[in-house]
């Protein structure tokens, strides 16, 4: 997925303007396929609920007590994931919310089945919550199945002709250009772009549960 990061970014940025000067909040988690195994339910969940509750001029007084709770315990232990999932319904669902989460894909199954659980726990509290998702194709049914909701889908898949122009774009920008000739450029403008169209074949941007526009609360 070429775009992946570049087009979810786009989108946040949208909603940020779009938000700008109102009661809502944009969050946002980008899966590293190259950090699988450190990016649990736990780690995602509670990375959106630090830039919620970041945001807020006053920390809610149920947030700040549940983590003096858990400071009390053996080693100062963290909020776990079902206290997590609790601090954020109580947040959503008090304040519109959007929660972008790109690349689901590539978090690994058991964790993500553990994160999307918690999501719909989360909406089934908070109406007002948009989740918009980025990932392959395949993981469309598990998301319909375990939020138990209509899913609207978008497809995208790079043009063979943008991805040309990218690279023709990045080789003038080429600080030794000397060391190519080109033969080599011939070969990297015909044989990326073939490799990233079979790539991108099933890419897929997910929008949960309805239209993404933060003027929808307007």
């Amino acid at each position: 997925m070429l775009t992946s990061r570049d087009d979810s970014s786009l989108v946040v940025d949208r909603l940020y303007e779009q938000a700008e000067g109102q009661n809502i909040a944009v969050l946002g988690f980008y899966f590293d396929f190259a950090a699988k195994e450190e990016q649990s339910a736990r780690c995602t969940l509670g990375a959106l609920l630090k830039q919620m509750v970041s945001g807020m001029e006053r920390i809610p007084r149920e947030i700040s007590r549940t983590f003096e709770e858990h400071k009390k315990t053996m080693g100062g232990r963290r909020p776990q994931l079902a206290a997590i999932v609790k601090m954020l319904q109580a947040i959503t669902s008090s304040q519109p919310t959007f929660m972008c989460i790109d690349a689901l894909d590539e978090c690994v199954g058991e964790q993500r089945i553990r994160l999307l659980n918690s999501l719909k726990q989360i909406l089934e509290k908070s109406p007002g919550t948009r989740i918009f998702v980025t990932g392959r194709s395949h993981i469309h049914a598990e998301i319909e199945q375990r939020l138990a909701v209509r899913v609207k889908s978008l497809s995208i898949s790079p043009r063979k002709g943008d991805i040309v122009t990218y690279l023709r774009s990045r080789l003038s920008d080429d600080e030794t250009p000397e060391v190519m000739d080109e033969n080599l450029k011939a070969d990297i403008l015909q044989k990326i772009p073939e490799k990233i169209s079979e790539m991108c074949v099933g890419a897929m941007r997910l929008i949960i549960p309805s239209e993404l526009s933060a003027n929808r609360y307007i």
